[in-house]
């Protein structure tokens, strides 16, 4: 079996008498995408704030290609090629498509952040940027300014800022949201190409996409993974039904 790139062991979380993160352990290996499911409030903001660095886990330990980076940081971690996307956007709305994703870059290789216009001026970074753009479809939009967008292309940015750090692993925290139906299958047919390049964990309510796209899901509720298997596999688990299928399905 081919080795995960990305290894989660064992992680807790508690707030006082709430686990958010109840020893959750599960993998994502090259080529894949692992979505990662559940009800609201079942624990995934808090187990993705863990993988991403943005929160220290009670116990357990993370591991990115092979390297256990429990007690690195988030910059750390994406110098080591963790990618990320954000439920809600990160991009700086008053800048141009271009000055932002030439900032990503320029954070995500640890450098000091400069006046813009020396940056803009930087021929790694505009090349890095550029080239980041043209993979996803924004090459022509370069110039516009980023709240100008429609949310859609806000998505495809924030992938695009991603995709400078040259990433070994994607996390994507609800790229689907605020997206039509138009918009989540554009996206889905790029992510679907996407995970060619680097694997993806996925949080994601679209269950239209997730059973689409998703090689395996992992389901979660109350802190803890219930089951973890293909999209057949899920749709037939009985835990999971009554958990968290069986609204949808009755809906």
């Amino acid at each position: 079996m081919t080795e995960p790139l990305l290894r989660i062991e064992g992680l807790r979380k508690a707030f006082g008498a709430l686990v958010a993160c109840n020893d959750v352990s599960l993998d994502l290996r090259p080529g894949e995408i692992h979505a990662l499911i559940g009800p609201n409030g079942a624990g995934k903001s808090t187990l993705i704030k863990q993988i991403a660095g943005n929160m220290a886990p009670d116990a357990g330990r993370i591991h990115l290609a092979g390297r256990d980076v429990t007690g690195l940081s988030t910059a750390a971690r994406a110098r080591l090629g963790l990618g990320r996307t954000f439920q809600i956007s990160s991009l700086a709305m008053e800048y141009t498509v271009l000055q932002n994703v030439m900032l990503g870059a320029l954070g995500h290789r640890g450098g000091v952040m400069r006046f813009l216009s020396p940056v803009m001026k930087d021929k790694a970074l505009l090349q890095t940027a550029r080239a980041a753009l043209e993979r996803v479809g924004l090459a022509e939009a370069a110039r516009r300014r980023t709240a100008d967008l429609s949310h859609g292309q806000r998505r495809q940015l924030e992938v695009a800022v991603a995709l400078t750090l040259s990433p070994r692993v994607f996390l994507m925290d609800e790229p689907m949201a605020g997206l039509g139906a138009e918009g989540s299958a554009r996206l889905t047919g790029f992510l679907d190409q996407l995970r060619q390049e680097a694997p993806i964990l996925l949080v994601e309510h679209d269950m239209d996409a997730v059973f689409a796209l998703a090689d395996r899901i992992s389901v979660l509720v109350y802190g803890a993974v219930i089951a973890t298997g293909t999209a057949d596999e899920i749709r037939a688990d009985p835990a999971v039904r009554e958990a968290y299928l069986g609204e949808e399905d009755a809906a």
